[in-house]
């Protein structure tokens, strides 16, 4: 892992995960900010980031702006932490016209001279990109999350079932899983033919 750069959301944000990667891996990672963190989150969301550059990268395929704020910090009260950052993500609906926005805060232990806010938007958005392929996939589609499905080994086997569904319409070349899971449904000889089992 020497040198890779790792992404995580607010639950992972654990001092013990920012040492084991930096001083054991020799790594570096980038850390969402939320309420298991509220002292530490509280403070770089008051620092003057009206006075940072922004980079911005607008989303193709949807009305959705991005800027990415990054600002170096001295002492910040996390393992290796080096530079704080600002994420502002604004989307319209277009069929609403409804506008959202949302502000995240990071940090990382990527110095300015080895990620600069362009390089670190861009890292961002691949995290958010196995966020939305895989996680919102099984989330959404398949309503995991609300599962009843508790004890024993059935969730890991259900888990088990539902990456393979996913993997198996992936390489079928199906991108919305939705969709997939549709026109496979509506014939009961699509899914063993999609598997090569015919």
């Amino acid at each position: 892992m020497t040198g890779a750069v790792v992404t995580f959301d607010a639950l992972l944000t654990q001092t013990d995960h920012a040492k084991f990667l930096v001083e054991e891996k020799r790594a570096h990672y980038i850390a969402v900010l939320k309420g298991n963190h509220p002292s530490l989150h509280a403070l770089v969301k008051e620092l003057p980031w009206r006075e940072v550059d922004r980079t911005r990268a607008t989303a193709h395929g949807r009305d959705e702006i991005r800027r990415l704020k990054a600002a170096t910090v001295p002492r910040l009260p996390f393992p290796h932490a080096d530079q704080a950052l600002q994420i502002v993500r604004r989307r319209r609906t277009l069929r609403t016209g409804k506008v959202s926005i949302e502000r995240v805060y990071a940090i990382t232990s990527l110095t300015v001279h080895q990620a600069n806010a362009a390089d670190l938007a861009e890292r961002i958005r691949g995290h958010w990109a196995i966020e939305n392929r895989e996680h919102h996939v099984r989330d959404v589609t398949f309503g995991e999350d609300a599962s009843r499905v508790r004890t024993g080994g059935a969730p890991r086997a259900m888990a088990s079932l539902r990456n393979l569904a996913i993997g198996a319409l992936r390489l079928a070349g199906w991108d919305n899983i939705a969709e997939g899971l549709r026109h496979h449904g509506r014939d009961m000889t699509r899914p063993p033919a999609a598997l090569g089992l015919t």
